[in-house]
């Protein structure tokens, strides 16, 4: 696929995103280091505007509209933090914006997106596929849709994260990156390839949710049914025509976590680094633990993907 997004694209992406997301914080933990006898590097994207790293990859796509596309304006589908980004990226651009969203999705996401401004459609991801609604209703009403994942301008905006990563703290040995479909990923692999080309880059989605690992050892895309996970912002069904390509060149392995260790990590973020974390985002720190002495005096990096939890779910995973 001689179409698909390369480095130029991530650095376009963060010309474009330059004073409108935020440059969030790299940040270390001496316990960490001394527990894992590594140097580790978390690029907290809890700190982006919305609370997660997808508002890179909807601003770089939004920016780029048509003023026909403005006026019509947009759809998108997701459990949570793509809507959000959608939603705050619309408002600060003009374009309307409608968001279709799961009815058990996370009631802080919800509000978020409505509170943004997005007007909020509600299905069911276990009985109804939410991608045919996008499309109908893009149709309908000519909107532009933007997927979350699969699309070339979100997931070089994506990858805006792993770029900054490593031109503030220089090369790495292994990147540990969540995934769910493959945007932040894929992006990632594209400047981890171009910064810092001897790193390991690894992928990490749920253990009950592994059609990337499928995938990537199959060759060829595996479709599942909606997995059941805490980590709802990684319960695809399956990587994208243009991610999983791009995570098949330059990715070296996918890795999984339990729930359990994803819980684990939230408690450690909170008690011992003061952060909040969502289940998501714990993913890549739960797979660099789970190596052990393997990363023994190797610089690591790791992206928390985000922060969006409901405060009483928060609580009830942690006790």
């Amino acid at each position: 696929m001689a179409d698909l997004p390369t480095y130029d694209d991530v650095v376009a992406a963060a010309e474009r995103i330059n004073g409108h997301a935020n440059h969030t914080p790299v940040i270390t933990s001496r316990t960490v280091d001394e527990q894992m006898g590594a140097k580790v590097f978390f690029k907290c994207e809890n700190f982006q505007r919305m609370g997660a790293f997808k508002f890179r990859g909807a601003f770089n796509a939004l920016s780029q509209f048509t003023p026909t596309q403005r006026k019509a304006g947009v759809v998108a589908f997701s459990s949570g933090n793509h809507a959000q980004a959608i939603a705050l990226s619309a408002k600060l651009l003009g374009i309307p914006a409608t968001i279709v969203m799961p009815h058990d999705a996370p009631a802080a996401k919800l509000a978020a997106t409505k509170g943004y401004g997005g007007n909020v459609v509600i299905y069911d991801r276990y009985s109804e596929n939410r991608e045919e609604i996008g499309l109908d209703l893009a149709e309908k009403h000519g909107f532009t849709l933007i997927p979350p994942y699969d699309d070339r301008d979100v997931l070089a905006g994506q990858g805006t994260a792993g770029k900054e990563l490593l031109e503030e703290v220089g090369p790495l040995d292994a990147l540990f990156v969540c995934l769910g479909g493959g945007g932040l990923l894929a992006g990632c692999a594209l400047s981890g390839r171009t910064l810092s080309p001897d790193c390991k880059i690894y992928g990490v989605e749920p253990e009950d949710g592994n059609d990337g690992q499928q995938s990537f050892r199959s060759g060829q895309i595996v479709h599942i049914d909606t997995p059941k996970t805490i980590a709802d912002g990684a319960q695809t069904q399956h990587l994208g025509n243009i991610t999983f390509p791009i995570i098949q060149n330059n990715v070296d392995d996918i890795l999984t976590a339990t729930d359990e260790e994803l819980v684990a990590c939230m408690k450690f973020f909170a008690e011992r680094m003061k952060l909040v974390v969502e289940p998501t985002g714990c993913l890549g720190f739960a797979a660099a633990r789970a190596f052990g002495d393997q990363l023994k005096g190797q610089r690591i990096g790791v992206i928390v993907s985000g922060g969006n939890i409901d405060i009483a779910n928060f609580s009830r995973l942690l006790s």
